[in-house]
């Protein structure tokens, strides 16, 4: 059986990465998993995904190293599972995904979960599904925990595992400076040295309803993840203290690490703190926080998905 193919060819989509501003680990649930509760931030540092008519199977070509370009990635996960759930027979045809990288892999800031939202919400457009919104997010609550934040952006708290995302009200914009070890973290990883180590669970903290609280709130934020991760790699820690010292409203390891971020309320500071872990050897990435609206403008890219981020 043919398929329609798409009527316009190397159209984009924007995936954004995320830090975590908040991360709290709860009880472990009767699936193993950690109940968990996290304040989440898109940032304007994005990957890019190019949407091509070709014929034949489904590609995803990407040229970084490290990065697969077969069924392991998500982007082909989710082509996988949007062509089964479209009732489409057989394996996903007549679209090349290049996908372009920037946003560092192992690093806690979302790159693959960012890009696997993109790829649902894009091959929806490109094949001319146009399937529903809750079918969307299922789909993405399938292929990783944190997938469902990414139909939405700016700032929101994610239960669960992460999946069940609720709307906060935005961060007040800030510019951010990411720090990179040397080194990656694999989730499961940093999952297994929290259990080793025995930390206590964690309460719900109550987040902030009002933009106004932003500033006090970001005092108390915290990521139970750091310390088990710090303990093994010091410069987790060490990284914090210098972005702190350098004038960083908040500073903290993002997601499962390694990446470090820094809020901070002005760029001279931002480039003054880069210039000094540049000097010595780390690499570092300069962008700024997104706002719901402003996600939404710049998920979209040149594909025409107005109003398709799904506010929850």
């Amino acid at each position: 059986m043919s398929h329609p193919q798409p009527a316009a060819s190397d159209r984009h989509l924007r995936a954004h990465a995320k830090i975590n501003l908040d991360l709290r680990l709860l009880a472990v649930r009767p699936d193993g998993y950690h109940e968990l509760v996290t304040v989440l931030q898109t940032v304007a540092l994005h990957d890019t995904l190019r949407f091509t008519s070709s014929p034949g199977p489904f590609r995803l070509v990407c040229d970084t190293p490290g990065v697969p370009a077969d069924r392991t990635n998500l982007v082909w996960r989710a082509a996988e599972r949007l062509w089964a759930a479209a009732g489409r027979p057989g394996q996903p045809e007549g679209v090349t995904v290049t996908l372009e990288k920037r946003v560092p892999v192992q690093a806690g800031l979302g790159g693959g979960s960012a890009d696997a939202a993109a790829a649902l919400l894009g091959l929806d457009a490109v094949w001319g599904l146009h399937l529903s919104e809750p079918v969307l997010r299922g789909l993405g609550s399938e292929l990783g925990a944190d997938v469902p934040y990414f139909f939405t952006g700016g700032t929101c708290v994610g239960r669960g595992r992460g999946d069940r995302v609720e709307v906060l009200p935005d961060l007040t914009p800030h510019q951010v400076l990411i720090a990179l070890p040397a080194f990656g973290v694999a989730t499961p990883e940093a999952y297994r040295w929290y259990d080793e180590d025995g930390w206590p669970a964690s309460a719900a903290p109550a987040y902030p309803l009002d933009a106004s609280a932003w500033p006090a709130w970001l005092e108390r934020c915290r990521n139970d993840l750091q310390a088990s991760i710090a303990a093994r790699h010091a410069e987790i820690d060490a990284l914090v203290h210098e972005l702190r010292a350098g004038g960083a409203r908040l500073a903290a390891m993002s997601g499962s690490g390694s990446a470090v971020f820094g809020l901070f309320d002005e760029w001279p500071l931002v480039e003054q703190a880069a210039d000094r872990l540049t000097a010595r050897g780390v690499r570092c990435l300069r962008t700024v926080t997104l706002g719901r609206a402003d996600y939404e403008r710049s998920l979209a890219g040149d594909l025409g998905l107005p109003g398709r981020a799904m506010v929850v």
